[in-house]
């Protein structure tokens, strides 16, 4: 015999467990509909940012030049009190305000023939004004038996690091890096570079030194994309004599 609806609605009324069962469906078909609720709002949150337009940042190099030797202003620079060191390269000389004179000292206490440059000299030119900044990395080895006390006390004063590697290890050699954060000028060529490209024996290998600047570019709109743009010297920057160190550079 069929019951009724009544009598099945009285019966899961006077049911524990059908009532429970009951209570627990209606709670699961709730979250389940929250779910689904919750699940179309991320997904049309995701397809909205989708649509967005989105930027990138663009690197570009303005400029870059061969280094003909390292060196410090034969006189003081006008507005350049700070002004240390000098990367003087075949087309404009680079002065160090900031960091020139941690280099100038690691660069005339060490033996020039142990000093390695451990990274490529590449600069960055925020607004391309003049100014650039960076950061020089220089490693220092020999075989262990060489060094002495006071270098390992140098190495302690000019936050020398040990960096031995392997291949130093091989040969019982010992090696120290230098990282020296460094900001400065772009001036013209040195007005005594003739000079010192007659009497100054090239560097052990041939030096690049770049300079470049980033700007933030739509991915979407790719038309006006990348302008050329050129390296700016300082408005008073003069050509100046330089003095140069007597070292060269390892590879």
């Amino acid at each position: 015999m069929i019951k009724n609806t009544r009598t099945i609605r009285k019966e899961e009324s006077n049911n524990p467990v059908l009532k429970a069962l009951s209570f627990k469906t209606v709670i699961v078909g709730t979250s389940l509909a929250a779910l689904l609720a919750s699940s179309g709002c991320a997904t049309s949150s995701l397809l909205d940012s989708d649509n967005r337009v989105s930027t990138t940042t663009t690197k570009s190099v303005l400029s870059e030049d061969q280094i003909v030797a390292f060196g410090r202003p034969a006189q003081a620079l006008p507005k350049m009190p700070n002004a240390t060191m000098v990367i003087v390269g075949e087309k404009n000389s680079y002065v160090l305000t900031q960091g020139g004179t941690e280099m100038v000292n690691l660069l005339t206490n060490l033996t020039p023939k142990n000093i390695q440059v451990d990274n490529e000299m590449n600069f960055y030119v925020p607004n391309n004004d003049g100014y650039f900044q960076g950061e020089m990395k220089l490693s220092y080895a020999k075989l262990k038996d060489e060094f002495k006390r006071s270098d390992y006390q140098f190495f302690l004063q000019n936050n020398g690091k040990e960096c031995t590697s392997a291949s130093d290890q091989r040969i019982n050699a010992q090696r120290f890096c230098f990282s020296v954060p460094v900001k400065g000028a772009i001036y013209p060529q040195v007005s005594n570079l003739s000079l010192i490209q007659s009497n100054y024996r090239p560097l052990t290998k041939p030096y690049t030194v770049s300079f470049y600047t980033q700007s933030q570019q739509n991915q979407v709109s790719r038309s006006g994309a990348n302008t050329a743009q050129k390296l700016v010297l300082l408005p008073f920057a003069l050509a100046f004599d330089v003095v140069t160190f007597p070292f060269q550079l390892l590879e």
